[in-house]
């Protein structure tokens, strides 16, 4: 019984089988297609977030009834896939003739890109993983990635655990900072007000003080007149520390002996 329950939930996306359909025949109810309620969809997790988002609210929002949205996915998971696929088209990806720039280069846009994803859209990092990510962008950024990191130089066991190492940095630095900017939003301040405003808080409070007093050298040096540059100044430099763990990864390693472009088969964007 578990194992076909965890058959099925492997086999389940929007991507397999009938789930990809853009209506049921007969027409389309509304006026509406799928582009569209994806994009709608989109729009109102940005504005609302994953806890408030509910097929009635999008209906609502498209001013049709549920069941002309139901016309077009069976479920709210389906719907709610389509939009993640949806938003993993913004990163700007490498050509993939580029052979002249440079792999850290590449990998360093296209982590500053993933980042820029998560803290745009909040809702994305609680959906990565629940999904097979098998859509067309997301295979399409996933392909991005495995064919710059090839490019290193590491030998073929390597590249995934490197992979997961920038990827995996990446997803949990813009998950925060999109939690601090979802709570700034909330308060109705300006990130550098709501900091100023918590650093004033916890300064006021002897254990906290004494601990941002211990760290007081750490922070100075840090740098950055605002959080915002505070935020890429540390990624920046963190980013930078894994670009050099992988090029002290390939010396040791020596030569690889395949890092050429191939066609992956699928795999979810990284998380």
């Amino acid at each position: 019984m578990a194992a076909r329950a965890g058959e099925q939930a492997a086999r389940s996306s929007v991507w397999l089988g009938g789930g990809t359909r853009r209506g049921r025949g007969g027409g389309q109810p509304s006026g509406l297609d799928r582009d569209r309620i994806t994009a709608a969809t989109v729009r109102l997790l940005d504005a609302e977030g994953l806890d408030r988002f509910s097929m009635r609210r999008l209906a609502a929002d498209l001013n049709v009834t549920a069941m002309s949205v139901y016309w077009y996915v069976d479920t709210k998971d389906e719907l709610l896939e389509l939009a993640l696929d949806e938003v993993f088209g913004e990163p700007a990806l490498p050509a993939p003739d580029d052979g002249a720039a440079d792999w850290r280069d590449l990998l360093r846009t296209l982590a500053r890109e993933y980042r820029a994803l998560l803290v745009r859209h909040p809702w994305v990092p609680p959906l990565i993983g629940r999904y097979l990510n098998i859509g067309p962008n997301s295979l399409a950024f996933s392909r991005a990635i495995h064919q710059v990191v090839r490019r290193a130089g590491l030998p073929v066991h390597g590249i995934t655990g490197a992979i997961s190492a920038v990827f995996q940095f990446v997803y949990g630095y813009g998950t925060i900072q999109g939690h601090f900017m979802s709570r700034v939003a909330e308060a109705g301040v300006t990130p550098d007000e709501y900091h100023a405003q918590m650093m004033a808080s916890v300064g006021g409070t002897p254990d906290t003080a004494a601990v941002i007093e211990e760290t007081r050298d750490i922070m100075d040096a840090r740098g950055g007149a605002t959080v915002d540059e505070m935020l890429d100044r540390d990624f920046t430099f963190a980013l930078d520390l894994l670009v050099a763990g992988i090029e002290a990864m390939v010396e040791r390693s020596g030569p690889a002996r395949d890092t050429g472009p191939r066609n992956d088969g699928p795999d979810r964007p990284p998380a």
